[in-house]
């Protein structure tokens, strides 16, 4: 064989060296020729530009009409108002009940009572053949169609039209079914909103005439042929419809199905068997084969009352039958009393119910804390669900506990001036109800001791958790013989019941008010100055208020001329007057006449230091408002003010969001000033914030008040004939105040709100933006002094100072070795 030829390197050159002489001879001498440069684009820019403008080329910016705007607007996203809407949260049940004009009043409106307060939504479909409108209930849906078998149909399109997407369950029944509305909330909270439902009790006893009729009917739209297989296939279909007198329940899936549907439904439903007819549509629209007796494990029960008995009404008998105890809806029920006798007796047995359970839970958690685990770790705590005594934050957060007996207590509020207090009749009754329980726990405790006599008792009140009570009491111990007495302590607990929030009426801060102001000669001066205040906060800022003031003369003193003591004061209303015309505001006055026992004079000093401006006469707080009363409207929102009281806006706007006509009356706790040149204990300053070293808010002063005058002439009408006579005139003052007949305790026109026992609320409130104490500051500004006693109670006078203040100048003035220091 030959060996195969292989090339070494010189090959290899030399075949290279020849291939490229030959291509040297065909390749053109400039192949660059043939090579198209690029350039990059920046650089071709910079170029022009150089040619164009020459070297010195300097770019500028051009910001004329920009940024430019977007040529399609960027949209906003419309978010729903509620987190529910966008979620898709819906509620569980609305309950539809199918009722006639004859039962309204009646069957229906028992249905409402023992149900409505249950479910989410209740309504009642009638028809509307009439146009009687004076029914007790309101929420009735009334249909102009009267044909019968159109109905529930009608039904249908409207609960589709205005529920679907707000609830999860519709439960349709007539108005003889009793609803166990809180066994149905626990039945559907276990069962899923996905999936069609159909559920009901099935139509027992049907008659056969009746499902070969209903059965016929359906064959004309099938179109069969063979009438008589297809009767007896339909009549054992209509058996397994849900029976509309036991209640169906539907799940918003099916509802939407069927109002999709409803044309078709419309001509399948000509029998007068609601049961049927409904039935047909479930079938025909959600393709569910049924009734659904069971779903999900949760069956729906319902019981058949037999009416052809008394045994029936016999909830007794009734209780012995599982079938009874388990059943969700009850029907027929005849009358109205059945409805609320079968409703107390399903409430309290669900009451029971709840305290076994509640009683359960707190056994197992007792035993959970039997000291294996920390209680600080478990926090469990007694009571059970009460929350913890509140931790002060300072000492004088600290809360007390008030040594009270059977009719007194000591030191009640903490106050070292009333040492005693006698108990009022609330608290009375509210003391011996917990002393009975004390005695029953203390029997049950100890079988073998006998209650001898209380020992001591002691209370305290939490805002957050409630009433405790500490019983201490002396128990006999041994034979009759030989008896001792042993000590045996209690702590009972009157937790606060479940917060509600009390709805009122929509109001705004765009009432008028009619500031009323009343003022006694000596007080003419403080009267002017209060004017000035009210055009410097009122009248300057267009605040939509007009000011009412009232002169209280004496019966010799004149009403005109130089010797007017309230001269000045028109003066000075008028002009104003004049000045803010254009905006609507005026100051106008009423003058008021004292009977002739009233007729000595007083001087600025005498009623100087009285928490009231009325001083010893604060009943005339009601012949004031009644007199002034007259120049207003009765819906009028009236604002009894002072003349020595400072006040802001903030205090007006306060006054037309508390006070609502026929619901509630303000009465706010203005803030009293000490006078501080006089005691040197404080720092003047009216705008200061409040404090404790320059006043204290004084709950005795009860001349700030704001109603409507409808309200304080309902109120002035119940008192009238109870010794508190209406002042329709200056006369008839004096039968006010020397009245032998007027109820005990009423001194100003809360009193008289209080004692009125009106349907309006009566709310007191602290207020830092009114207060008191203008008067005795001016009046030393003057050059005044102080009378050396009030005259009168404690409780009717001013604080001069402190306690703590009052205590540091007693050690200043016992030890002057620290005025030294």
């Amino acid at each position: 064989m030959r060996r195969p030829c292989a090339l070494s390197r010189n090959h290899y050159f030399v075949i290279g060296l020849v291939l490229g002489l030959v291509l040297s001879c065909y390749i053109p001498q400039n192949i660059w020729d043939l090579v198209q440069q690029e350039e990059c684009p920046q650089e071709v820019a910079e170029n022009l530009l150089i040619e164009r403008f020459g070297q010195d080329f300097e770019p500028h910016l051009n910001l004329i009409n920009k940024p430019l705007a977007a040529k399609k607007p960027v949209k906003n996203v419309l978010r729903p108002r509620y987190y529910s809407s966008e979620l898709g949260i819906r509620e569980k049940l609305f309950i539809g009940v199918l009722t006639s004009q004859e039962n309204i009043n009646g069957l229906a409106t028992a249905f409402n009572r023992t149900v409505a307060h249950l479910v989410n939504k209740i309504k009642f479909f009638m028809n509307a053949d009439s146009v009687k409108t004076n029914y007790e209930l309101k929420n009735i849906v009334g249909f102009t169609d009267t044909r019968e078998s159109r109905r529930p149909f009608h039904v249908i399109k409207y609960i589709a039209d205005n529920y679907i997407d707000d609830y999860d369950y519709f439960l349709l029944v007539p108005d003889t079914v009793y609803v166990d509305a809180r066994k149905l909330n626990a039945l559907l909270y276990h069962m899923s909103i996905t999936f069609d439902l159909y559920m009901g009790g099935g139509r027992v006893g049907v008659a056969a005439a009746d499902g070969a009729a209903a059965a016929g009917s359906e064959l004309n739209y099938d179109e069969s042929n063979d009438s008589a297989g297809a009767a007896a296939a339909a009549s054992q279909s209509d058996r397994n419809y849900c029976d509309l007198e036991a209640g169906i329940l539907l799940s918003s899936s099916v509802i939407r199905k069927m109002n999709n549907n409803l044309d078709r439904c419309v001509r399948m439903g000509i029998t007068n068997d609601h049961s049927v007819n409904i039935g047909r549509c479930v079938k025909y629209a959600s393709r569910v084969a049924g009734c659904q007796e069971t779903f999900q494990g949760m069956r729906q029960y319902s019981y058949a009352l037999n009416t052809k008995t008394r045994k029936y009404k016999d909830l007794s008998i009734l209780a012995k039958e599982q079938a009874f105890l388990n059943a969700t809806t009850i029907y027929p029920v005849q009358t109205a009393e059945d409805f609320y006798r079968l409703h107390a007796y399903h409430s309290k047995q669900h009451l029971e119910l709840a305290q076994q359970r509640g009683y359960a839970l707190e056994q197992k958690s007792y035993r959970i804390a039997n000291g294996s685990i920390s209680n600080k770790i478990l926090e469990i705590r007694w009571p059970l669900g009460v929350a913890p005594p509140s931790a002060p934050e300072t000492r004088h957060d600290m809360l007390i506990w008030q040594l009270i007996n059977g009719t007194h207590s000591f030191f009640p509020h903490g106050q070292a001036d009333h040492a005693v207090a006698p108990l009022s009749r609330i608290e009375s009754l509210d003391f011996a109800k917990i002393l009975e329980i004390g005695l029953q726990y203390a029997a049950q405790k100890y079988p073998k001791l006998r209650y001898h006599s209380l020992h001591s008792a002691y209370r305290k009140f939490d805002a957050t958790r409630g009433m405790d009570y500490q019983l201490h009491f002396n128990m006999n111990a041994g034979t009759d013989s030989q008896q001792r007495l042993l000590l045996k302590s209690f702590e009972i607990v009157k937790p606060l019941g479940r917060v509600e929030v009390v709805h009122s009426p929509y109001v705004t801060e765009s009432t008028r008010i009619a500031l009323l102001v009343p003022a006694f000669e000596h007080q003419a001066s403080d009267a002017v100055d209060f004017v000035s205040q009210y055009e410097r906060i009122c009248m300057h800022n267009q605040d939509n208020t007009f000011l009412l003031l009232i002169f209280i003369y004496r019966p010799s003193s004149p009403s005109k001329g130089d010797d007017d003591p309230f001269k000045a004061l028109k003066t000075l209303a008028l002009d104003l007057s004049t000045k803010y015309k254009t905006d609507g505001s005026r100051i106008a006055w009423v003058s008021i006449r004292l009977p002739d026992h009233m007729s000595a004079p007083v001087s600025s000093e005498d009623w100087l230091l009285y928490a009231s401006m009325y001083g010893p006469q604060r009943l005339l707080s009601l012949a004031v408002a009644d007199l002034a009363l007259t120049k207003l409207g009765l819906d009028s929102l009236v604002l009894m003010a002072t003349p020595g009281m400072l006040f802001q806006t903030d205090f007006l706007n306060r006054v037309r969001m508390n006070t609502i006509q026929g619901f509630q009356v303000y009465a706010p706790i203005g803030f009293q000033l000490y006078p501080c040149s006089w005691a040197h204990f404080c720092k003047e300053c009216d705008t200061c914030d409040i404090s404790q070293s320059s006043g204290y808010f004084d709950r005795q002063n009860h001349d700030v008040i704001a109603f409507y005058s409808r309200d304080y002439v309902a109120a002035r009408k119940l008192m009238d004939p109870l010794g508190l006579p209406i002042i329709r005139n200056d006369q008839d003052i004096e039968e006010l105040l020397q009245s032998t007949k007027r109820p005990a305790g009423i001194e100003s026109i809360l009193d008289m709100f209080v004692a009125a026992q009106h349907s309006v609320h009566i709310l007191r409130a602290i207020e830092p933006h009114l207060r008191f104490g203008l008067a005795v500051r001016k009046h030393l500004g003057r050059g005044g002094t102080l009378p050396p006693s009030c005259g009168a109670t404690a409780s009717q006078c001013i604080h001069l100072a402190s306690r703590k203040q009052i205590g540091d100048a007693i050690i200043r003035y016992e030890d002057r070795s620290i005025l030294h220091k």
